[in-house]
C-alpha cells in the first residue's frame, strides 16, 4: 500500500504522475527525450537496457520490469537475456561499448563522483561518443530519482513479470508524453 492516497489502478510510477500531472509533464518529458529521442547514436532498446540496469541495481522491482519489458520489445530479446545482463554484464553477449557504458551508469548509480577517467576511457576506447557518455550518465542519474521516486511513495508493482512485457510494445510504441494514460 501506497504511504500516501494515490489514485487507484495505477502501479508504479503512474499513480504519483496521476496524483501531480504538473510534476509528471516535465518527467515525462525527460524520459522522452533520454530514451526515444532519435537525435542519438545509442539504440532506443541499448537506451531502455540503461534505465532498466539502473533499475535494477536501485532494487526498483517496477523500473526495472516496466522498463526491461520495453527494452526486450525493441532489442527482440527475452526476459532471460535481461537478467543476464542485470547478473553480469560483462559476461554478456553485448558489444564492448554497451559493456563499458552500464560500467558508468552502475558508477553513477553509486555516486556521480564514482565516475573516473578511467571508466570514460573504457568506453571511448570502445567506440563510446561524447554525446553516448553524456546521455548514459543523465539516464543513470534520472533513473535513481525515478526509482526512489517510485519506491519512496511506497507504490505498488504487479509481481507478475508477464504483465510488464506484456505492456513493452505499447509502452514503446505510446512513448512517455501521453499524460491521459495516467489518469
Amino acid at each position: 500500500m501506497a504511504h500516501i492516497e494515490l489514485p487507484a489502478g495505477l502501479p508504479g510510477i503512474r499513480g504519483p504522475m496521476a496524483f501531480r500531472p504538473e510534476t509528471a509533464k516535465p518527467l515525462n518529458e525527460l524520459a522522452e527525450v533520454l530514451l526515444r529521442d532519435d537525435n542519438n547514436t545509442l539504440s532506443r532498446g541499448e537506451r531502455e537496457l540503461i534505465a532498466t540496469y539502473v533499475s535494477y541495481l536501485n532494487d526498483c522491482f517496477f523500473c526495472q520490469n516496466a522498463h526491461g519489458g520495453i527494452a526486450q520489445y525493441y532489442l527482440q530479446c527475452d526476459v532471460q537475456f535481461l537478467d543476464n545482463i542485470k547478473n553480469d554484464p560483462d559476461a554478456s553477449p553485448i558489444s564492448d561499448k554497451i559493456k563499458a557504458l552500464l560500467a558508468i551508469a552502475a558508477l553513477v548509480q553509486q555516486s556521480g563522483k564514482y565516475v573516473t577517467p578511467g571508466s570514460i576511457q573504457r568506453a571511448k576506447d570502445a567506440g563510446a561518443t561524447d554525446m553516448e557518455i553524456h546521455d548514459t550518465v543523465l539516464i543513470a542519474a534520472a533513473f535513481c530519482m525515478f526509482n526512489r521516486y517510485v519506491d519512496g511513495l511506497g507504490t505498488s508493482a504487479p509481481a507478475e513479470r508477464n504483465y510488464y512485457i506484456n505492456r513493452g510494445k505499447q509502452r514503446a510504441e505510446e512513448g512517455y508524453l501521453h499524460f491521459d494514460l495516467y489518469k
